[in-house]
């Protein structure tokens, strides 16, 4: 659950004021340490959790580290919403940062497709059909085609209006019998329906459009907010390529498992 958002290379997009290269005169944008850096956070927390998802649902493990493989405690149902919450926001501040938003769009559908496929023929029962790329990649899609241009104020009263409609949507709903999941993307579906990984447009679109609306108010400048350069880490290294982290943890997860003879 993280900006899985690239522009080149499996990198996401948070880039400041451009910066002269020696000996040349074209200019690279330089990046913005600390997106970077809580990207990098939540998706290495994502990772984790799955990893904590793993042992307990497919290899029986209670516990690691002290951390319980019982992922639906209140504890952490909590920190999976933050986390989740973060890198949903994090995508919107890179999305006013980023001038090829169409084509991130369209290449995170295509991602979010094959894991769509992927997760079908793994386990039937609970494929992804509208998972976290789903999301990201319809958002920025909705973001680049009707509010690129707009004001900070706009975006943020657009995303309270999707936030409000979360809220309105299940008691309008209340009495309403569900028998279908074609309205999965707005939240709706029937009773029964189970996915590993589920975010609808209600209210993660507003998640989305409230981190936009801080991208072009606190970071219209296109600067980082620190005041003193900071150097790169490993947690930043992570956050310029979660798309990548995204795509290859879970087969990486299932393998060790699988070689440790926790799985078969």
């Amino acid at each position: 659950m993280i900006d899985p958002v690239s522009t080149s290379a499996g990198t996401d997009t948070a880039t400041a004021a451009p910066i002269s290269v020696p000996g040349t005169t074209a200019q690279r944008p330089a990046r913005i340490w600390e997106v970077d850096f809580l990207r990098g956070l939540s998706i290495i927390l994502m990772v984790g959790y799955h990893l904590l998802f793993d042992l307990g649902e497919m290899a029986g493990v209670g516990s690691l580290l002290g951390f319980t493989t019982n992922l639906s405690t209140r504890a952490w149902v909590t920190a999976q919403y933050f986390f989740a919450g973060l890198f949903v926001v994090l995508s919107g501040i890179s999305s006013t940062l980023s001038r090829g938003n169409t084509r991130r769009a369209l290449k995170l559908i295509a991602v979010a497709v094959l894991v769509t496929a992927a997760t079908f023929f793994f386990e039937r029962s609970s494929t992804i059909h509208f998972g976290i790329l789903h999301c990201l990649a319809i958002s920025i899609l909705v973001y680049s085609l009707t509010l690129a241009k707009a004001s900070a104020a706009a975006c943020a009263a657009d995303g309270a209006a999707v936030i409000g409609l979360s809220f309105v949507l299940p008691l309008a709903l209340k009495n309403v019998a569900i028998r279908f999941d074609w309205l999965l993307p707005l939240g709706i579906h029937s009773p029964g329906y189970s996915s590993f990984d589920y975010f609808p447009l209600v209210p993660w679109l507003g998640i989305f459009l409230l981190g936009a609306a801080l991208g072009k108010s606190v970071y219209a400048g296109k600067r980082s907010l620190l005041p003193w350069p900071l150097p790169r880490t490993f947690i930043n290294l992570a956050g310029r390529h979660s798309l990548l982290i995204y795509i290859v943890h879970q087969p990486i997860i299932l393998a060790v498992l699988y070689l440790l003879g926790l799985i078969h």
